[in-house]
């Protein structure tokens, strides 16, 4: 086909704006149309909170593209309010809805069109969800709703139901409004994406900032309440509220591509292949709305990331324009700010790679972010999994107030290479005491796994401890004021540095299950055992992570 090619794009932000912007500059000869039913083609959507929360002062700095900037820029036929109602494959032509022109009716034909239409939130059959009052938050026309009604004066309470990114983000933004927010989460933990012990810190940063945390709990029902609302939870308890933010996660929108026959995948995404090309090879999809094969275990999934749809968008461009490009997978590499913390992880988390029945083990490690006797050092807690046989990396998670980011970062690009632990605890990374320490969390964490693949420690898990076997006994080598701080029922106290003179204290026979704060003690007492003679394993992570696993029932 020549390039003189006619190229529908259906759907802005990451993806769409993306392929038109890339497609331009690959062809300027090709008709480039670029439909988006709501106001705005180009806008930062993950920065929506921020605005609510004024941390974002100017509404201005969300709009990345104008629909005049980029005609103007791109030479694009930019056409906003208008909505895709239909694709017919067959004849190469879509009908668009002009949803300012009464609703008139008109067919385009194309050469190649490009599916962006990104995903919906989830609206749960609620009765009373389509009050006022109860809103979503998708775009720049819920944001503007949200935040004027909380600029009014408006309400002192919200609800916000869903612990995901938008319900946390909204959570902090609405607190530092000076709203009360009551969060409500059907799940047991919030950021339900990431395993949960590692999520447990964001509960207590909730909490810690006034939020109201229901987990495990349920909405059943929104009803008007004089110039408010009343919201029912599963519980039988009422909340009164003046905001409802409705942030239960979001699905791929794919009527348009169903209705035209196109191929959906086992995650209920539009099937793509390498190329971001659908099953009708002059149709291509790409963003949230599209099923990607997940980076580590080559499954399906849903991963609705700003970063995969921009690249998306790219590749598809590409391959319309005759540059072969392929889209090599998608790991999930994410991180969350709520408050003082952060929560980042990367590759496949451990409820992941348990459901997709892949061999793994894990480690935990608690180190500090930068070198310690250097002011502001945060804790930072790493979870790092990695397959027991090849140490080849598998996924990592993060969470503290300083430092995740650039830790995720280092790991997201080890599982990209196809690292080992081996391999990542040579990684070399910059040190001087306000970045990090001279052995960086990452090398410590690989210093730990690497400790497990050579033999030279056992390891046991938190829910080991709260069901030791008749042959096992629970082994604390804390100092006496930590135990008299908290301990593991029914665990003897031997501290670490007394050890080697009181082992005939030990019971003959046993295995012991040996625990400190965060590990390292643990294991050089397990380096002392062993090597006498009696049988150990060592828990990672130690009592921190083990109090993290048992507070909220988790297990």
């Amino acid at each position: 086909m020549s390039e003189h090619k006619r190229v529908l794009i259906v759907g802005g932000v990451a993806g769409g704006a993306s392929a038109a912007a890339r497609g331009r500059r690959l062809s300027e000869e090709a008709e480039i149309v670029l439909f988006e039913r709501g106001e705005h083609i180009s806008f930062a959507n993950c920065g929506l909170p921020y605005h609510i929360g004024e941390v974002i002062a100017k509404r201005e700095s969300l709009l990345i593209q104008t629909p005049e900037s980029m005609a103007r820029r791109f030479n694009i036929d930019v056409r906003t309010r208008c909505e895709v109602v239909s694709i017919d494959p067959k004849a190469h032509t879509v009908v668009v809805r002009d949803l300012d022109g009464g609703g008139v009716e008109n067919v385009e034909a194309y050469d190649k069109l490009i599916l962006s239409p990104g995903a919906e939130p989830v609206a749960p059959p609620i009765p009373g969800a389509d009050l006022p009052g109860v809103h979503t938050l998708r775009n720049i026309a819920d944001m503007d709703a949200i935040k004027q009604a909380v600029d009014a004066g408006g309400p002192e309470r919200a609800v916000v139901v869903g612990g995901g990114y938008i319900g946390l983000e909204m959570a902090e933004a609405l607190t530092l409004r000076g709203v009360e927010v009551t969060l409500v989460e059907l799940a047991d933990q919030v950021f339900i994406a990431a395993d949960a012990e590692m999520a447990a810190p964001l509960h207590q940063q909730l909490e810690s900032h006034g939020v109201d945390l229901r987990l495990g709990v349920s909405v059943s029902s929104i009803a008007a309440d004089g110039a408010g609302l009343k919201v029912g939870l599963s519980s039988d308890e009422f909340v009164e509220c003046g905001l409802v933010i409705m942030a239960v996660g979001v699905r791929p929108e794919t009527k348009l591509a169903r209705e035209a026959g196109l191929a959906i995948g086992s995650t209920g995404g539009i099937a793509v292949d390498e190329h971001m090309q659908t099953s009708d090879p002059d149709i291509y999809a790409v963003g949230d709305a599209v099923e990607v094969t997940e980076f580590v275990g080559g499954g399906g999934a849903l991963i609705p990331l700003a970063g995969p749809a921009n690249r998306q968008g790219r590749i598809a461009a590409d391959n319309i324009f005759g540059r072969p490009s392929v889209y090599r997978r998608t790991q999930g590499t994410a991180i969350c700010k709520l408050f003082d913390l952060a929560i980042g992880m990367t590759g496949m988390s451990e409820k992941a790679l348990a459901g997709a029945g892949m061999s793994y083990e894990k480690v935990y490690t608690h180190a500090a972010s930068h070198a310690g006797y250097y002011p502001g050092a945060a804790p930072l807690s790493l979870k790092l999994l990695f397959d027991p046989e090849t140490g080849r990396i598998l996924g990592a998670q993060g969470v503290g107030a300083d430092g995740v980011d650039k830790r995720i970062d280092v790991l997201a690009v080890a599982i990209r290479a196809g690292l080992t632990v081996e391999q990542l605890q040579d990684m070399e990374l910059s040190y001087a005491p306000p970045f990090g320490s001279a052995k960086d969390p990452v090398n410590y964490a690989a210093f730990v796994a690497c400790n497990v693949m050579a033999g030279d420690v056992k390891l046991c898990h938190s829910a080991d401890m709260l069901a030791p076997g008749d042959g096992q006994v629970l082994l604390d080598v804390r100092t006496r004021g930590e135990v008299d701080g908290g301990t593991i029922s029914g665990a003897m106290h031997i501290p670490v540095d007394d050890l080697r003179g009181r082992l005939g204290e030990l019971p003959a026979g046993k295995e012991f299950l040996v625990f400190c704060a965060v590990g390292l003690r643990g294991y050089l007492a397990c380096r002392i055992l062993s090597q006498n003679g009696i049988a150990c394993r060592n828990l990672t992570g130690g009592y921190k992570t083990f109090k993290a696993f048992s507070e909220r029932g988790i297990g």
